[in-house]
Protein backbone atom coordinates (compact mmCIF):
# COMPACT_ATOMS: atom_id res chain seq x y z
CA UNK A 1 0.00 0.00 0.00
CA UNK A 2 1.29 3.18 -1.26
CA UNK A 3 0.70 6.37 1.18
CA UNK A 4 0.94 10.22 0.53
CA UNK A 5 1.33 11.51 4.55
CA UNK A 6 0.96 14.45 6.08
CA UNK A 7 -1.86 15.70 3.69
CA UNK A 8 -4.43 18.23 5.53
CA UNK A 9 -8.21 17.82 5.79
CA UNK A 10 -8.35 20.69 3.59
CA UNK A 11 -6.87 18.68 0.78
CA UNK A 12 -8.65 15.56 1.38
CA UNK A 13 -12.22 17.45 0.63
CA UNK A 14 -12.59 21.26 0.03
CA UNK A 15 -15.95 20.66 2.30
CA UNK A 16 -14.06 19.44 4.87
CA UNK A 17 -12.44 22.77 5.75
CA UNK A 18 -15.71 24.43 6.15
CA UNK A 19 -16.48 22.38 8.98
CA UNK A 20 -14.08 22.53 11.86
CA UNK A 21 -9.96 22.88 11.98
CA UNK A 22 -9.24 19.70 11.54
CA UNK A 23 -5.69 17.96 12.36
CA UNK A 24 -3.38 16.45 10.26
CA UNK A 25 -4.45 13.98 8.46
CA UNK A 26 -2.94 11.26 5.54
CA UNK A 27 -4.18 9.74 1.80
CA UNK A 28 -3.76 6.03 1.52
CA UNK A 29 -4.31 4.22 -1.98
CA UNK A 30 -4.66 0.62 -2.68
CA UNK A 31 -5.11 -1.40 -5.59
CA UNK A 32 -6.13 -4.42 -7.47
CA UNK A 33 -6.24 -5.43 -10.77
CA UNK A 34 -8.38 -9.07 -12.20
CA UNK A 35 -7.69 -10.51 -15.46
CA UNK A 36 -10.69 -13.26 -16.33
CA UNK A 37 -11.73 -15.70 -18.80
CA UNK A 38 -15.40 -16.33 -19.50
CA UNK A 39 -16.90 -19.06 -21.61
CA UNK A 40 -20.74 -19.27 -21.79
CA UNK A 41 -22.79 -21.82 -23.55
CA UNK A 42 -25.55 -21.27 -25.67
CA UNK A 43 -24.90 -17.72 -26.10
CA UNK A 44 -22.06 -15.73 -28.36
CA UNK A 45 -19.58 -14.77 -26.07
CA UNK A 46 -16.95 -13.55 -28.57
CA UNK A 47 -13.56 -12.49 -27.16
CA UNK A 48 -13.57 -13.97 -24.00
CA UNK A 49 -10.91 -12.18 -22.11
CA UNK A 50 -11.19 -9.53 -19.77
CA UNK A 51 -10.10 -7.46 -17.59
CA UNK A 52 -10.64 -5.36 -14.33
CA UNK A 53 -8.71 -2.43 -12.26
CA UNK A 54 -9.67 -0.75 -8.95
CA UNK A 55 -7.93 2.18 -6.73
CA UNK A 56 -9.48 3.08 -3.65
CA UNK A 57 -8.38 6.31 -2.20
CA UNK A 58 -8.77 7.05 2.10
CA UNK A 59 -8.53 10.12 3.50
CA UNK A 60 -8.64 10.13 7.65
CA UNK A 61 -8.46 13.06 9.42
CA UNK A 62 -10.08 14.58 12.66
CA UNK A 63 -11.78 17.53 13.67
CA UNK A 64 -10.94 19.48 16.82
CA UNK A 65 -14.12 18.19 18.14
CA UNK A 66 -12.67 14.24 17.96
CA UNK A 67 -15.15 13.65 15.39
CA UNK A 68 -13.05 11.42 12.82
CA UNK A 69 -13.34 12.00 9.50
CA UNK A 70 -13.04 9.98 6.55
CA UNK A 71 -13.42 10.56 2.51
CA UNK A 72 -13.17 7.41 0.24
CA UNK A 73 -12.95 7.32 -3.55
CA UNK A 74 -13.01 3.86 -5.24
CA UNK A 75 -12.12 4.44 -8.96
CA UNK A 76 -13.16 1.40 -10.98
CA UNK A 77 -11.37 0.74 -14.70
CA UNK A 78 -12.60 3.90 -16.85
CA UNK A 79 -15.26 5.35 -14.88
CA UNK A 80 -14.07 9.18 -13.06
CA UNK A 81 -14.96 7.16 -10.04
CA UNK A 82 -17.06 4.55 -8.97
CA UNK A 83 -18.56 5.17 -5.12
CA UNK A 84 -17.17 7.64 -2.99
CA UNK A 85 -18.34 8.13 0.52
CA UNK A 86 -17.93 11.00 3.29
CA UNK A 87 -17.99 9.91 6.91
CA UNK A 88 -18.05 11.30 10.30
CA UNK A 89 -17.54 9.43 13.11
CA UNK A 90 -19.09 10.95 15.70
CA UNK A 91 -18.12 9.43 19.42
CA UNK A 92 -21.10 8.10 21.39
CA UNK A 93 -23.69 8.11 18.72
CA UNK A 94 -22.00 6.47 15.53
CA UNK A 95 -20.70 6.92 12.27
CA UNK A 96 -22.75 9.24 9.48
CA UNK A 97 -21.89 8.82 6.11
CA UNK A 98 -22.98 10.84 3.41
CA UNK A 99 -22.95 8.14 0.38
CA UNK A 100 -22.79 7.97 -3.83
CA UNK A 101 -23.70 3.93 -4.51
CA UNK A 102 -20.98 2.30 -1.65
CA UNK A 103 -23.75 -0.54 -0.57
CA UNK A 104 -25.59 1.28 2.51
CA UNK A 105 -29.35 0.68 3.54
CA UNK A 106 -30.69 -2.61 2.76
CA UNK A 107 -28.36 -2.81 -0.57
CA UNK A 108 -26.21 -4.28 2.39
CA UNK A 109 -28.06 -7.56 2.64
CA UNK A 110 -29.03 -8.01 -0.82
CA UNK A 111 -27.40 -11.55 -1.06
CA UNK A 112 -25.28 -12.20 1.97
CA UNK A 113 -24.57 -15.79 1.10
CA UNK A 114 -21.11 -17.59 2.15
CA UNK A 115 -19.06 -17.42 -1.40
CA UNK A 116 -15.51 -18.35 -2.55
CA UNK A 117 -15.60 -15.62 -5.03
CA UNK A 118 -18.59 -14.15 -5.82
CA UNK A 119 -22.58 -14.16 -6.01
CA UNK A 120 -24.05 -16.91 -7.80
CA UNK A 121 -25.43 -14.40 -10.18
CA UNK A 122 -22.67 -12.45 -10.70
CA UNK A 123 -20.40 -14.55 -12.56
CA UNK A 124 -20.23 -13.79 -16.29
CA UNK A 125 -23.15 -15.43 -17.24
CA UNK A 126 -25.67 -12.33 -18.15
CA UNK A 127 -28.53 -13.85 -15.51
CA UNK A 128 -29.48 -10.32 -15.32
CA UNK A 129 -31.03 -10.87 -11.34
CA UNK A 130 -32.75 -8.59 -9.53
CA UNK A 131 -32.07 -7.93 -6.16
CA UNK A 132 -33.53 -5.45 -3.17
CA UNK A 133 -31.36 -2.06 -3.26
CA UNK A 134 -33.82 0.56 -1.45
CA UNK A 135 -32.60 3.85 -0.76
CA UNK A 136 -29.43 2.76 0.05
CA UNK A 137 -28.98 1.69 -3.27
CA UNK A 138 -29.03 5.91 -4.40
CA UNK A 139 -27.38 8.65 -3.16
CA UNK A 140 -28.28 8.46 0.80
CA UNK A 141 -26.93 9.35 4.10
CA UNK A 142 -26.50 6.63 6.55
CA UNK A 143 -26.14 6.47 10.01
CA UNK A 144 -24.50 3.22 11.91
CA UNK A 145 -26.04 3.54 15.36
CA UNK A 146 -22.42 3.62 17.79
CA UNK A 147 -22.08 0.43 19.83
CA UNK A 148 -22.65 2.32 22.82
CA UNK A 149 -26.03 2.40 22.15
CA UNK A 150 -27.10 -1.37 21.45
CA UNK A 151 -26.78 -4.93 22.91
CA UNK A 152 -23.30 -6.36 22.53
CA UNK A 153 -23.28 -7.86 18.57
CA UNK A 154 -25.80 -5.71 17.57
CA UNK A 155 -25.37 -3.26 14.40
CA UNK A 156 -27.91 -1.21 13.24
CA UNK A 157 -28.05 1.06 9.88
CA UNK A 158 -30.83 3.86 9.34
CA UNK A 159 -30.85 5.63 5.44
CA UNK A 160 -32.66 8.26 4.12
CA UNK A 161 -32.57 9.99 0.59
CA UNK A 162 -35.05 12.97 -0.40
CA UNK A 163 -34.97 11.20 -3.69
CA UNK A 164 -34.26 8.23 -4.08
CA UNK A 165 -34.07 8.24 -7.77
CA UNK A 166 -30.42 6.47 -8.41
CA UNK A 167 -28.39 9.46 -8.89
CA UNK A 168 -25.26 10.51 -8.14
CA UNK A 169 -24.67 14.16 -8.50
CA UNK A 170 -21.58 16.23 -8.21
CA UNK A 171 -21.26 19.17 -5.88
CA UNK A 172 -24.24 21.98 -6.67
CA UNK A 173 -25.82 20.04 -8.66
CA UNK A 174 -29.25 17.98 -8.40
CA UNK A 175 -30.68 15.28 -10.08
CA UNK A 176 -33.17 16.97 -12.16
CA UNK A 177 -36.25 15.28 -14.08
CA UNK A 178 -35.04 12.10 -14.55
CA UNK A 179 -37.00 8.79 -16.02
CA UNK A 180 -38.41 7.34 -12.72
CA UNK A 181 -41.41 7.31 -10.88
CA UNK A 182 -40.04 8.21 -7.57
CA UNK A 183 -41.78 11.83 -5.85
CA UNK A 184 -40.61 11.58 -2.68
CA UNK A 185 -37.84 10.74 0.33
CA UNK A 186 -37.22 6.91 0.83
CA UNK A 187 -35.87 5.02 3.93
CA UNK A 188 -33.79 1.94 4.91
CA UNK A 189 -33.48 0.46 8.48
CA UNK A 190 -30.85 -2.52 8.67
CA UNK A 191 -30.26 -5.23 11.77
CA UNK A 192 -27.01 -7.39 11.90
CA UNK A 193 -27.01 -9.53 15.00
CA UNK A 194 -24.32 -11.59 15.61
CA UNK A 195 -23.97 -14.19 18.21
CA UNK A 196 -27.66 -12.76 19.62
CA UNK A 197 -28.27 -12.46 23.47
CA UNK A 198 -25.03 -14.82 23.66
CA UNK A 199 -27.32 -18.01 22.44
CA UNK A 200 -25.07 -19.54 19.32
CA UNK A 201 -21.49 -19.05 18.89
CA UNK A 202 -21.15 -18.35 15.26
CA UNK A 203 -24.58 -17.66 14.35
CA UNK A 204 -25.74 -14.30 12.73
CA UNK A 205 -29.01 -13.03 11.82
CA UNK A 206 -29.87 -9.98 9.71
CA UNK A 207 -32.57 -8.16 8.39
CA UNK A 208 -34.06 -4.67 6.83
CA UNK A 209 -37.16 -2.98 5.24
CA UNK A 210 -37.16 -0.19 2.70
CA UNK A 211 -40.35 2.50 1.29
CA UNK A 212 -39.40 4.85 -0.80
CA UNK A 213 -42.39 6.90 -2.05
CA UNK A 214 -43.31 6.72 -5.96
CA UNK A 215 -46.10 7.39 -8.33
CA UNK A 216 -49.52 4.96 -7.22
CA UNK A 217 -48.36 2.32 -4.38
CA UNK A 218 -44.95 3.24 -2.47
CA UNK A 219 -42.13 0.89 -3.87
CA UNK A 220 -41.78 -1.29 -0.81
CA UNK A 221 -38.86 -4.23 0.32
CA UNK A 222 -37.94 -6.02 3.03
CA UNK A 223 -35.54 -8.85 3.94
CA UNK A 224 -34.19 -11.51 6.17
CA UNK A 225 -31.69 -14.47 6.68
CA UNK A 226 -28.98 -16.17 8.57
CA UNK A 227 -25.50 -17.15 8.57
CA UNK A 228 -23.79 -19.93 10.76
CA UNK A 229 -20.33 -20.19 11.20
CA UNK A 230 -18.31 -23.56 12.69
CA UNK A 231 -14.20 -23.94 11.90
CA UNK A 232 -13.48 -23.28 8.31
CA UNK A 233 -17.63 -23.85 7.34
CA UNK A 234 -20.19 -21.21 6.91
CA UNK A 235 -24.03 -21.92 5.82
CA UNK A 236 -26.24 -19.58 5.04
CA UNK A 237 -30.15 -18.72 4.05
CA UNK A 238 -31.94 -15.58 3.15
CA UNK A 239 -35.44 -14.30 1.29
CA UNK A 240 -36.02 -10.90 0.30
CA UNK A 241 -39.47 -9.01 -1.19
CA UNK A 242 -39.83 -6.24 -3.20
CA UNK A 243 -42.83 -5.23 -4.03
CA UNK A 244 -44.58 -2.28 -6.70
CA UNK A 245 -41.17 -1.92 -8.38
CA UNK A 246 -41.90 0.27 -11.04
CA UNK A 247 -39.65 -1.69 -13.75
CA UNK A 248 -42.65 -2.33 -16.25
CA UNK A 249 -46.52 -2.32 -16.27
CA UNK A 250 -46.80 -6.11 -16.16
CA UNK A 251 -45.04 -6.59 -12.90
CA UNK A 252 -45.76 -6.51 -9.97
CA UNK A 253 -42.88 -7.53 -7.76
CA UNK A 254 -39.58 -9.57 -7.17
CA UNK A 255 -39.60 -12.50 -4.05
CA UNK A 256 -36.03 -14.14 -3.92
CA UNK A 257 -34.58 -17.08 -2.14
CA UNK A 258 -30.96 -17.99 -1.46
CA UNK A 259 -28.16 -20.30 0.09
CA UNK A 260 -25.14 -20.67 0.51
CA UNK A 261 -22.01 -22.92 1.82
CA UNK A 262 -18.33 -22.18 2.04
CA UNK A 263 -15.47 -24.11 3.15
CA UNK A 264 -12.18 -23.20 4.32
CA UNK A 265 -10.32 -26.65 3.66
CA UNK A 266 -7.13 -24.19 4.69
CA UNK A 267 -5.78 -20.39 4.73
CA UNK A 268 -5.02 -20.67 1.00
CA UNK A 269 -7.96 -22.78 -0.20
CA UNK A 270 -11.47 -22.37 -0.41
CA UNK A 271 -14.45 -23.62 -1.94
CA UNK A 272 -18.06 -22.70 -2.60
CA UNK A 273 -21.85 -23.91 -3.53
CA UNK A 274 -24.39 -21.51 -3.59
CA UNK A 275 -28.08 -20.68 -5.57
CA UNK A 276 -30.48 -17.58 -5.95
CA UNK A 277 -33.54 -17.93 -7.06
CA UNK A 278 -35.82 -15.17 -8.09
CA UNK A 279 -39.39 -14.99 -8.84
CA UNK A 280 -40.81 -12.10 -11.18
CA UNK A 281 -44.41 -11.58 -10.14
CA UNK A 282 -46.40 -10.41 -13.26
CA UNK A 283 -49.95 -9.20 -14.02
CA UNK A 284 -49.54 -12.81 -15.92
CA UNK A 285 -47.54 -16.38 -15.38
CA UNK A 286 -44.83 -15.38 -13.32
CA UNK A 287 -41.22 -16.29 -14.32
CA UNK A 288 -38.64 -18.07 -12.31
CA UNK A 289 -35.19 -17.47 -12.96
CA UNK A 290 -32.42 -19.36 -10.83
CA UNK A 291 -28.62 -19.40 -10.57
CA UNK A 292 -26.53 -21.97 -9.09
CA UNK A 293 -22.78 -21.96 -8.99
CA UNK A 294 -19.68 -23.80 -7.65
CA UNK A 295 -16.88 -21.87 -6.86
CA UNK A 296 -13.05 -22.22 -5.70
CA UNK A 297 -10.34 -19.53 -5.16
CA UNK A 298 -6.71 -20.63 -4.04
CA UNK A 299 -5.02 -17.44 -2.45
CA UNK A 300 -1.20 -16.97 -2.20
CA UNK A 301 -0.01 -13.70 -0.96
CA UNK A 302 -1.47 -10.75 -2.76
CA UNK A 303 -2.24 -13.07 -6.36
CA UNK A 304 -5.31 -15.49 -6.06
CA UNK A 305 -6.81 -18.09 -9.17
CA UNK A 306 -10.32 -18.37 -9.06
CA UNK A 307 -12.81 -20.24 -10.84
CA UNK A 308 -16.95 -20.64 -10.66
CA UNK A 309 -19.03 -22.96 -12.61
CA UNK A 310 -22.63 -21.62 -12.82
CA UNK A 311 -25.77 -22.53 -14.45
CA UNK A 312 -28.91 -20.17 -15.01
CA UNK A 313 -32.29 -21.01 -15.81
CA UNK A 314 -34.30 -18.67 -17.52
CA UNK A 315 -32.12 -15.59 -17.72
CA UNK A 316 -33.38 -11.97 -18.22
CA UNK A 317 -36.52 -13.68 -16.70
CA UNK A 318 -36.94 -14.87 -20.03
CA UNK A 319 -36.88 -18.46 -21.51
CA UNK A 320 -33.16 -18.55 -21.91
CA UNK A 321 -30.76 -21.53 -20.06
CA UNK A 322 -26.86 -21.04 -19.61
CA UNK A 323 -23.99 -22.66 -18.56
CA UNK A 324 -21.17 -20.74 -18.25
CA UNK A 325 -17.25 -21.09 -16.84
CA UNK A 326 -15.28 -17.92 -15.15
CA UNK A 327 -11.72 -18.11 -14.85
CA UNK A 328 -10.40 -15.13 -12.85
CA UNK A 329 -6.74 -14.12 -11.81
CA UNK A 330 -6.68 -11.36 -8.77
CA UNK A 331 -3.55 -9.11 -7.74
CA UNK A 332 -3.40 -6.86 -4.76
CA UNK A 333 -0.95 -4.10 -4.26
Amino acid sequence: MNKLTKIGASALCGSLAAVAAAHAGSMSVTGGATATYTQVEGKVTGNPLGMASALTFKGTGELDSGVGITLTVAHNDKNAYSTSAIAADVPGLGVFTFDQGGGTGLDRIDDMMPTAWEESYDTGTGANLRSVAGAGGSTDIEWALSGDLLPEGLATYISWSPHPDGSANSDKGSSGDVSSNVIGHGWDIVLDYANPLGMVEGLTLFGGYSLIETVGSDHKSNGWGAKYAVGGLTVGYQETTEENPKDGSNVNGYDNQAYGVSFNINDNLSVSYGAHKSTQDNVGADVDLETKSAQIAYTLGGAAIKIAETDVENATYGTSDYNGTLIGVTLAF
